[in-house]
Parts: structure tokens; sequence; C-alpha cells
């Protein structure tokens, strides 16, 4: 087995030597064939893990999330819900449940929810059922070996210190903010992450890097802020972090950090 950390949503997990990482937008997938992921793949090697990270900055029910999560896997597989039931992991809590497809269907299909403070992670199983005997012993063992991490590997700092992602890419902050009076005491960065992403990153790694979080509003959130800001310190000197979604449609998003 070998081991994933995701550095944004802070969770580990043990693979199979022999399986692949492949991103699709925000979601995350494994598999031991890459093109298992495709539609139209009908090939012995079917298995694949589905991960998606989300930020619950509204506290919604879990349950209302896992409800909103079965109705578009069961309207995308063609699906019926045989009941969920209670599931815990890693001291996260949430739901499971083996779904049910039609009878003619070679395949299975598992979906699983988890809720650990306001990180979700939505779980998607998907195999053949003639490789079950295989296949479910070591995505078990996978699943059951996720781990929440209060910090990941080999995070890159900023000269003053703060942690970046990886995909963080510099870029003038007035074109991110384009009415500031001061450019001189600003920087940014644009990277193929989510701002629920970056709100796990930074509340998990600031504390870690020696940086204190003196105020956090959220995003989304119940106001009108349209981004999530944090504010620091860090020896006597404090800055004012936003982490800006980008417009709809886009993927990316951006990280504005000013010195005050």
């Amino acid at each position: 087995m070998k081991i994933f950390q995701h550095q944004l949503w802070g969770y580990q997990i043990d693979l199979p030597d022999n399986w692949n990482h492949k991103q699709f937008g925000h979601k995350d997938g494994f598999s031991e064939e890459p093109d298992a992921f495709l539609p139209d793949y009908q090939g012995k090697k079917l298995a694949q893990l589905l991960i998606n990270g989300e930020w619950n900055s509204l506290q919604l029910p879990i349950v209302d999330l896992w409800q909103s999560h079965l109705g578009k896997t069961s309207l995308m597989m063609g699906a019926k819900n045989l009941g969920s039931a209670a599931w815990e992991m890693a001291g996260a809590q949430g739901f499971e449940v083996e779904i049910g497809l039609a009878k003619k269907s070679p395949h299975r299909l598992w979906a699983g929810i988890l809720e650990n403070g306001l990180l979700v992670l939505t779980i998607l199983v998907l195999h053949l059922k003639e490789n079950r005997d295989k296949i479910e012993p070591l995505i078990s063992e996978t699943i059951t070996s996720l781990k929440y991490l209060e910090r990941v590997d080999q995070v890159d700092q900023l000269p003053n210190g703060m942690p970046l992602p990886d995909s963080a890419t510099p870029v003038d902050p007035l074109d991110i903010v384009t009415d500031i009076p001061d450019p001189e005491n600003w920087q940014a960065f644009q990277g193929d992450f989510s701002t629920g992403a970056l709100q796990a990153f930074y509340l998990r790694e600031l504390p870690q890097f020696g940086w204190d979080i003196t105020r956090y509003v959220p995003f989304p959130n119940p106001g009108e802020l349209p981004f999530a800001r944090i504010l620091l310190e860090k020896d006597g000197q404090t800055y004012s972090l936003g982490l800006m979604p980008g417009a709809e449609g886009e993927k990316s998003s951006s990280i504005v950090l000013k010195t005050n």
C-alpha cells in the first residue's frame, strides 16, 4: 500500500500500490486502470473510488447533504436507494448505503458521507459485481485507512512563513482587487482549487506554522461578504487573508494577503 495525502482537504488514505490518482475538477478519483473513469469503459478492471470534499460553512444538517448527494447519484446512475445506515469512521459521523442498480446491471455501487467539523467528504465506489471478492477488500482497506491530519507534509511557505498550496501561482494583486490604493502591501495567488478547500487548508495549517487566527468569516456565509476572510497575527504583525471564488463557471480561486 502507498500513502495519499490531500494537501487541501487534509485527509490521508492508503492506496494499493498499483492504483492511480486522477483529478476531476475538484473531485479525486482512484483506480488501478486510468481508463476506468471513462464513461464508455467496459473492461475487466472497472473499479473506482471517488472522494469529494465540501466545506459546510453554513452548517447545514448532514442529513440534508446526504439526501442531496444520494439524489444526484441516483439520477446519474438510474439507481434506487435501499436505505441508509449510520456510519462512523476516523472520528467522523455520517451515513452509508449500497445503492440498488437495475437487475441486469453488472455493477455494484456504494456511497457514503462523513462529517468532521465543517469538512464533509462524500465517497462513491463503483466496480463490477463479478470482481467483488477481489475489489471489495482492497477498497474497504483503503476507506478504513482514512485519517484526518493536523498537518500535511511538505507545504511551501512565503518569506513571512505563511503556508501556500502547491498549485498557487503568483499574480498581480490589482488583477484580483482592482481598487486597492497600496498594492505594495498586497500579495495575490491563483490556482485550480475551491474556496472551500482553501478554507480547510488555512484553518488547519496556519496554527501549525505559528500564526494566530484572530477572526474568521467563512464563505459562503449568511451575510453579504462574497469571500472568506481570515484575520491573522504573527510576530507582532497583523494581516488580512481573503479567499475569493472565481467567476461563475471557473474552477480557480484566489488567495489575497494584505499586510496591515
